[in-house]
């Protein structure tokens, strides 16, 4: 009986084993996601060669090439212009299923098991992912329909991932040290997208449908673990709600008493326009919805970038372009980490995307030096990345735990889906937006896009910006003047 009411009352700031498990389960199931998205992206140079007549006409020794069908069998497309924009188009069909996705899945993430949710869409993003990059190369099956009718299947899979992560966290871990938390554990992202680069960059040398092959496999293996070992909320296994204690202190032992009994009767899930007209929700969506263009930009088209400009082997620049993911990591870390120091989450994604101004034009320039451009894809990861990791996570969890929902587990994935899937909207016209710019103009005024959303990005947190400043000022003026009362006030005041 004692062990039972020490796993029971653990407390305010004490966590057990099952919150490590927890944090770990979510954090590796969600690098998985994004390792499998990264394979995509690291071998877009590779496909678009494939997509190419093996010969050009003009090139009189094809001539003797023969039979053409075997030397030309891949073809899709005459130029690479046409290659490049099928490419972007698929980047936006699967964001547009994954941002339609993740409304529903949010909805479904707070009615069912969140366990059942994240396994059903990682097996079925694994099934898609094999018939998209591998069945196509071992049967010969070069069909524009098959390529986009899987990748909006998988978009529409990978959408079950980041709500119900979120949804997991936010049961578990509780608000106050949130910020280190969650900036700790949005790393995910970065380090999923790192673990895919390095995935492909090995493998790739055998054909590309053997990193789709492999980023599968281990996709699906992830997903086993994650259906036996996750245990989606603390109230499954008999343990308080971890912000039970700060939804009333004057409650205190009524919420003691009831932690030892069965719940009666529990909240009913909310619906999506009470969740959407929730304080700070629209402001949040639209603000990640510029912010997760610039954002998924990088995640899509750096290695491509880095293999046109600088002539790289795409190995390579698979290999350079995790910089920009550790540069993330560290900007998450370190800004979730500031914003619970300063209690004020708008103040912190101010500062980081002003910063990402000079760095983006900075690294828009940047020579062909392979230490620079790690150096500076880095920096700008830090602020970018930084930034959206901590909207996506930190402030998502945040949103969806608050007001008239505090207490009620079943919205924060609805939330979460809100806010991830407005912001994929827009990752979905960025992927539109690049490769037309670039093939217009340059990869110089893809980068001036780049500024011109992170300029609107802070535009849209403004408001709250100036009230979340005005407010610090205050505190930090009232705290000086305590700091420097004269000893002869506190005699005077007794």
């Amino acid at each position: 009986m004692s062990n039972e009411l020490v796993f029971k009352t653990y407390g305010k700031n004490k966590f057990t084993h099952f919150h490590l498990s927890t944090f770990i389960l979510t954090f590796v199931s969600y690098s998985l996601f994004h390792a499998s998205r990264k394979t995509f992206s690291n071998v877009k140079a590779t496909i678009s060669e494939e997509w190419m007549p093996s010969c050009d006409a003009s090139n009189t020794s094809c001539e003797m090439l023969k039979p053409d069908n075997v030397w030309n069998e891949h073809t899709f497309f005459s130029d690479q212009s046409d290659s490049k924009i099928f490419l972007g188009i698929l980047d936006a069909t699967f964001l547009a299923a994954y941002s339609i996705g993740l409304f529903i899945s949010g909805i479904l993430g707070d009615r069912f098991d969140l366990r059942l949710v994240l396994f059903v869409g990682m097996t079925l993003s694994s099934i898609c992912m094999f018939f998209f990059g591998v069945l196509t190369e071992w049967l010969s099956i070069y069909n524009k329909l098959w390529y986009l009718t899987f990748w909006i299947l998988n978009g529409l899979a990978q959408s079950t991932g980041w709500p119900a992560v979120v949804a997991v966290m936010g049961n578990w871990f509780p608000k106050s040290g949130r910020g280190l938390i969650f900036g700790i554990w949005s790393a995910n992202a970065s380090v999923g997208n790192i673990l895919g680069a390095l995935m492909v960059a090995s493998i790739l040398n055998y054909g590309y449908q053997y990193a789709f092959l492999l980023s599968s496999a281990v996709f699906f293996s992830g997903a086993i673990v994650v259906f036996f070992g996750l245990i989606p909320s603390p109230k499954d296994i008999g343990l308080a709600d971890p912000d039970a204690e700060k939804k009333d202190e004057d409650a205190a032992s009524d919420i003691e008493e009831n932690m030892e009994q069965p719940l009666i009767q529990q909240p009913k899930p909310i619906g999506f326009f009470q969740a959407l007209f929730l304080p700070g929700v629209i402001m949040y969506s639209l603000c990640y919805a510029c912010l997760k263009m610039v954002n998924y930009s990088f995640l899509f088209w750096l290695p491509f970038y880095l293999t046109n400009k600088f002539r790289w082997t795409e190995s390579v620049a698979d290999q350079i372009s995790i910089w920009y993911d550790i540069g993330g990591i560290f900007g998450g870390i370190i800004g979730g980490y500031v914003s619970d120091v300063l209690r004020k989450r708008s103040v912190v994604i101010f500062t980081l995307l002003t910063l990402a101004l000079p760095s983006l034009y900075i690294f828009s320039d940047s020579s062909n030096s392979k230490l620079m451009n790690a150096f500076l894809m880095s920096i700008v990861g830090f602020f970018i990345g930084g930034a959206a990791n901590m909207i996506a996570a930190t402030i998502t969890a945040d949103l969806g735990k608050q007001g008239p929902i505090q207490g009620n587990k079943d919205g924060l994935a609805t939330v979460t889906g809100i806010v991830d899937g407005t912001g994929s909207i827009g990752a979905a016209l960025g992927q539109l937006f690049v490769p037309l710019i670039q093939d217009k103009f340059n990869w110089f005024y893809v980068f001036y896009f780049f500024i011109a959303l992170c300029i609107l990005t802070n535009i849209c947190i403004i408001p709250l910006f100036l009230r979340e400043s005005k407010e610090l000022y205050i505190e930090f003026k009232s705290k000086k003047n305590y700091s420097y009362r004269p000893v002869n006030a506190e005699a005077e005041d007794e």
